[in-house]
């Protein structure tokens, strides 16, 4: 039979009523164990390096496997080590669920045999009962049940091994960093001890898999720069028993460079209403340990109001509130700002404006409301303050930020209608210009007022709308794009020091995506 739990409650608890449950080949064995817990997974594909299918066996209700958009079939298999009568399979799916799936076995991950086929499903727990067997089990998703793809907190598989090995490895110790740079940790261990036998580990970098060496050594490289992260190791064996975790050790990546510097975070598009992913950047954050936080428009889906940016940013982002100057949004716009302006207060209306400037060392900053302008066409009032900020500005470093891109090659592409901010700041041969609005990462050359590179008069720009919320695969390639990525959350790194700048964007899963610079204020 199939038990089910979803956010229906009520309403499907007196369907139930009415409507038979479906039957099952078979029912559990009260002694029956969970079989999954750790094993190791394949999948179909990921949304991002942060969503493999690990999540979905870590006993960790908040971590999850994801895999891309839009596509069907996917599926996700659990090896559990050795062949097993099944007895149970029980799935929590995230908001991505699959409407129709099949639950499959094989005995060498390889074959697969279809035990059950459920239709019309709708998401929540599913807790179906089955009398089968196999060393793999897959779960192989036909129908989405969103236009997203499909996702699962959990993955429980009980049963029974049939004379397999269940007894896990000790877990390693001693575990120590040897040395760091800029961009690696290198660390060191020592072995775990198993009945029969260990065959690798398991690097996990804040709770995530970075490796999987076979000896007691590793270096993790591609990482941020003047970043700390903690590791763990754990052992496994043949069957794949996964062990306890060791002693934790944090260790602290090299500064980039010499001199005083300032740490910015950059990012938009941060917290959605249906996904999780801001809980993800906000730890970079964490890490980082920024002097001040950018954000680039759209906070808070969907619409900005005060009761959601209590739910949603504020449980994230929110606890870094003192240090962000943000500027908003079009969904903030849903609500007349009211929320925004509510939430933030003073930070985001500091001359009782949606716009306005700050400074950072030898840089100015100018938060751009660009949401009017992209509406109407026009919004002489702030563009007039604009213009007069710039011109009254002494620092040598300008960088401005604002939701709506003026030139970019993602879903939305240039937008002509903030073309007079873009050319007020061209004019004063600004440095960088920041943009959101796009749920990707982009970094392009200089351009100047007609969107072509000149590297003399043009203004260089990057998007970072990869802040937490859905990320979108619309792209339509133009000139001047040196990077590009869409396949996972991440924040960038700005590092300002004296007249240079530089930064760093980074995936949620710690890994460096993209750097560039050190560039010098013009």
């Amino acid at each position: 039979m199939i038990r089910k739990r979803t956010r229906a409650g009520v309403a499907l608890a007196l369907f139930a009523l009415v409507i038979p449950q479906i039957a099952g080949s078979g029912t559990a064995n009260a002694a029956d164990t969970l079989l999954s817990a750790n094993k190791p997974t394949t999948v179909s594909s990921v949304e991002a390096a942060t969503f493999g299918g690990a999540n979905a066996v870590d006993g960790d209700p908040t971590t999850r496997w994801a895999s891309l958009e839009g596509v069907d079939p996917q599926w996700i298999a659990v090896d559990l080590g050795g062949n097993a009568t099944i007895s149970r399979v029980k799935l929590n799916w995230e908001v991505a669920y699959a409407s129709e799936y099949k639950i499959q076995t094989s005995a060498d991950g390889s074959s697969w045999s279809t035990k059950k086929t459920l239709y019309s499903q709708n998401g929540g727990i599913d807790d179906v009962y089955l009398t089968t067997s196999g060393r793999y089990v897959r779960i192989y998703g036909t129908k989405r049940g969103t236009p997203y793809g499909y996702s699962l907190w959990e993955m429980e598989v009980y049963g029974s091994i049939e004379g397999g090995d269940t007894s896990p490895p000790t877990a390693p110790t001693n575990l120590a960093s040897t040395g760091t740079t800029s961009s690696s940790v290198s660390l060191q261990w020592t072995a775990a001890t198993d009945d029969r036998g260990v065959v690798g580990y398991d690097v996990l970098r804040n709770g995530s898999v970075v490796g999987t060496p076979t000896g007691t050594t590793f270096t993790d490289s591609g990482l941020a720069s003047g970043t700390a992260f903690t590791y763990t190791v754990r052992a496994r064996d043949a069957a794949g028993n996964l062990g306890p975790v060791s002693n934790a050790v944090t260790a602290t990546t090299l500064p980039a460079g010499p001199g005083d510097n300032i740490t910015i975070v950059v990012a938009g598009d941060i917290a959605a209403l249906n996904n999780s992913a801001h809980y993800e950047t906000v730890r970079l954050i964490d890490q980082i340990k920024p002097n001040h936080i950018l954000t680039v428009g759209d906070n808070q889906y969907d619409s900005g109001t005060l009761t959601e940016f209590r739910n949603h940013y504020d449980k994230s982002w929110g606890k870094y509130k003192s240090i962000t100057h943000p500027s908003p949004g079009n969904h903030e716009w849903y609500d007349n700002l009211n929320g925004y302006k509510a939430y933030f207060g003073a930070i985001a209306y500091p001359q009782g404006k949606p716009y306005y400037s700050w400074e950072a060392g030898e840089f100015h900053f100018v938060s751009v409301d660009s949401d009017p302008m992209d509406n109407n066409g026009s919004d002489s009032a702030q563009l007039s303050w604009l213009k007069t900020d710039l011109a009254n500005n002494t620092k040598p470093c300008v960088v401005g930020y604002m939701h709506h891109p003026r030139f970019t090659s993602g879903k939305y592409g240039d937008n002509a209608k903030i073309a007079p901010y873009w050319n007020a700041f061209a004019d004063v041969k600004a440095d960088l210009m920041l943009g959101g609005h796009n749920h990707h990462y982009e970094r392009l050359a200089p351009l100047n007022k007609s969107g072509a590179i000149d590297q003399t008069n043009g203004v260089r720009s990057a998007v970072v709308g990869i802040g937490g919320d859905w990320l979108y695969k619309e792209r339509t390639p133009r000139v001047g794009v040196e990077k590009y990525f869409s396949d996972s959350h991440g924040v960038m790194k700005l590092t300002i020091s004296g007249r240079s700048y530089s930064w760093e964007v980074i995936d949620t899963a710690g890994t460096v995506r993209d750097k560039a610079g050190p560039y010098t204020c013009r």
